[in-house]
């Protein structure tokens, strides 16, 4: 099997359902091959991993994808859905100031599930991991009379570094945004629209590319705070701004809105803008800076930390809609 990204794991078996093969057959199929880099002192096959951290000092987080919320299988392989569920999870560690190292992924799957494609799912997730050297290291399978639910826990070594919490933003900071933003939002404007192209597009909400070494970079920098744009840039920018005391103020001059945006949102008459001001699933990056720190080359300022708040303003005008994607609450 290939991929786009990363080392996949090759696990071509028979066409057979996840009912027909139990449980333990199953997880014997989609780990067969997983590495165990030198870090993980036990890994898959026992009740728990144990990992040599740094100093002892870990960032975990969770994260969850429920299909027909997250994603759809007629619009993304197995691999796919892998790739985006790993990266959701990778970029929360990342978006701390920390390394990942390794995922706990645990999967729901209605019976009837092809075993390749339960396979195929955590190659995609694995690759993932192959990107920033971290590795899957345990999990649990179950079923369910529903869609497939991917839950992800993660793992990341702070190394000698501090956490780069959201609340750390103070006014004259500067505002900076590393990565993509806006790409997956487009590319589910296109598929809910029924076209499958510019593929650019589409292939940044199947499989998003988070600035992963950025991350780090930011906090060895000296950034105030950070957070993964998973929701909105608004949306989550909000978060900072919430948890700083502070206004955020964004200058739209300065925002990224790259030719395949402009493009698209012309042929189906719609605004870019919105696109990169609300959208999520990129998986970028948004920290604050010291006005008298050099950004890191992967960063651009975008806008300031003022004082007040919380509010994020665009143009000066405050934006009075949430901002981006919200459960219970869209």
């Amino acid at each position: 099997m290939a991929a786009t990204k990363g080392c996949p794991v090759e696990n071509k078996v028979p066409a057979r359902a996840v009912a027909d093969v139990g449980e333990f057959e199953l997880i014997a199929v989609m780990t067969e091959g997983m590495p165990k880099p030198g870090f993980v002192e036990v890994g898959l096959g026992d009740d728990a991993a144990v990992l040599g951290l740094t100093r002892g000092r870990a960032v975990v987080s969770t994260d969850m994808l429920v299909e027909g919320r997250h994603f759809r299988r007629a619009w993304s392989s197995a691999e796919d859905i892998g790739h985006r569920a790993a990266a959701a999870n990778l970029s929360d560690i990342v978006a701390m100031g920390a390394d990942p190292r390794a995922l706990l992924v645990a999967v729901a799957l209605p019976e009837d599930t092809e075993v390749q494609w339960a396979a195929d799912l955590l190659s995609g997730i694995q690759a993932e991991c192959a990107e920033v050297g971290a590795a899957v290291v345990g999990g649990d399978t179950s079923s369910t009379e529903g869609g497939v639910v991917i839950a992800i826990t993660a793992i990341g070594d702070l190394g000698e570094r501090e956490p780069v919490q959201r609340g750390g933003a103070r006014p004259g900071d500067v505002v900076a945004l590393a990565g993509r933003q806006g790409w997956a939002a487009a590319g589910l404007t296109v598929l809910s629209r029924g076209f499958r192209s510019p593929r650019v597009l589409v292939d940044a909400l199947r499989r998003p590319e988070p600035p992963y070494s950025s991350g780090p970079e930011a906090a060895r920098a000296g950034a105030t705070s950070m957070v993964d744009v998973s929701d909105g840039l608004v949306a989550d920018l909000r978060h900072i701004a919430t948890a700083s005391g502070v206004g955020i103020a964004l200058d739209t001059g300065r925002l990224p809105i790259d030719a395949p945006l402009k493009d698209t949102a012309t042929a189906f008459s719609s605004d870019p803008l919105t696109w990169v001001l609300t959208g999520g699933d990129d998986h970028s990056l948004v920290a604050t800076f010291p006005m008298d720190v050099p950004l890191p080359p992967s960063f651009t300022r975008i806008g300031l930390v003022v004082e007040g708040g919380p509010t994020v303003t665009v143009d000066g005008e405050e934006f009075l809609g949430y901002g981006g994607w919200q459960h219970f609450g869209n």
